[in-house]
């Protein structure tokens, strides 16, 4: 006796292999490893500059102590059980998502670009339009 899989195993059985379902699953693994090369470049290579531009300063360690000791560093703070703002960790934050927003723009500007030439069919040419010309007349002949 063979075992029957239930309707609704068929129906998200369709609805996994449409082709958006998998373009999508593509797309947010492509987006977590450019999220992590983009945390790099911001962790690793501009907050240094930046922080060196406005007198070494590093965002990670700028915060404000709501309640317990003042203490040099967020890490610090942390562990002495501060309650604090972390300014420095949202300006992080905000800096990334913008370079991420600016990558993206760029990336779906090429894309879109890429996207309109393979659209754009070439126009036919003397030769193409004769020929087709010669085809229409022997139609019409037979």
């Amino acid at each position: 006796m063979r075992l029957r899989a239930p309707g609704w195993a068929q129906e998200f059985r369709a609805f996994i292999m449409r082709g958006n379902v998998v373009d999508l699953a593509v797309g947010i693994v492509i987006g977590a490893a450019f999220t992590t090369i983009v945390n790099s470049l911001v962790k690793d290579l501009l907050n240094p500059v930046i922080g060196l531009l406005v007198g070494g300063i590093d965002f990670s360690n700028i915060f404000i102590t709501l309640r317990g000791p003042h203490q040099p560093t967020l890490e610090a703070a942390r562990n002495a059980g501060a309650v604090t703002l972390n300014v420095g960790l949202f300006l992080n934050a905000v800096i990334q998502f913008l370079i991420v927003s600016f990558a993206i723009f760029w990336l779906i500007r090429l894309l879109s670009r890429l996207h309109l030439r393979e659209d754009a069919a070439p126009a036919p040419t003397k030769s193409e339009l004769l020929l087709g010309e010669i085809r229409d007349l022997l139609r019409t002949r037979s």
